[in-house]
């Protein structure tokens, strides 16, 4: 089974990116997709975006207006709950489409 990496943003890098990362490696594997994520803050999204080991970046936080290159989700919901499950599907979409 591949293992997808996904970057987690927030405004600090620490506490939400953390909190998003721990529900979408939970869910994700509820699912049978397995999840690997760092937590970043904006200004880091772009290096790890362009290292090429990412293939998703959710973020609570606004990012600059870069060309990432990979798929980019507001994960905004998993802070008011309102969604969320729209979010974790489209987290799974997103990675189902990579193969």
């Amino acid at each position: 089974m591949p293992v997808y990496n996904v970057l987690s943003v927030c405004g600090s890098g620490t506490v939400t990116s953390s909190m998003v990362a721990g529900k979408i490696v939970e869910e994700m594997d509820e699912r049978g997709l397995s999840v690997k994520t760092v937590e970043a803050k904006p200004t880091e999204a772009l290096n790890y975006a362009q290292s090429g080991n990412f293939v998703l970046i959710v973020h609570t936080s606004p990012l600059p207006n870069e060309d990432y290159k990979i798929p980019i989700i507001s994960s905004a919901s998993c802070l008011t709950g309102m969604g969320e499950d729209e979010f974790f599907d489209k987290v799974e979409n997103v990675l189902k489409s990579l193969g």
